[in-house]
């Protein structure tokens, strides 16, 4: 991203809430960060059955959890001491402020997504 060669970052989403949030494999949101520091547009595409109009926002998204035993160790070798405590999320949040684009087969909204502009493109 940093060299210009990037224009867009595209990713596809789990859930796309009321607000425009979308909901995505851990990492996702830090892709976001990282494009709206460089200058690079970042949007989400996803079916419309991933929009989620009775969720407002991603704060209300139950993420899923994985196993914390998974961080501590490699190959079945426990490599950190005992004690030590991990959080280990599945997905994980992009604000819509961070969004430039949403697509679906149903809408497009090409503008950062909010409830309004969610209900006119994709809602039922």
């Amino acid at each position: 991203m940093k060299s210009g060669l990037v224009r867009w970052v595209i990713v596809g989403t789990a859930r796309i809430c009321a607000n425009g949030d979308a909901a995505n494999k851990i990492g996702t949101s830090r892709l976001a960060i990282a494009a709206r520091h460089h200058g690079v547009e970042f949007m989400v595409v996803a079916p419309s059955s991933t929009v989620d109009m009775d969720t407002a926002g991603g704060a209300q998204i139950q993420i899923e959890q994985h196993d914390p035993g998974e961080l501590f160790g490699v190959g079945g070798v426990r490599t950190v001491a005992e004690g030590v405590a991990a959080w280990n999320p599945a997905f994980d949040v992009i604000p819509a402020g961070l969004i430039d684009a949403i697509v679906a087969e149903r809408g497009v909204i090409d503008e950062q997504p909010d409830r309004e502009k969610m209900q006119a493109a994709l809602g039922d």
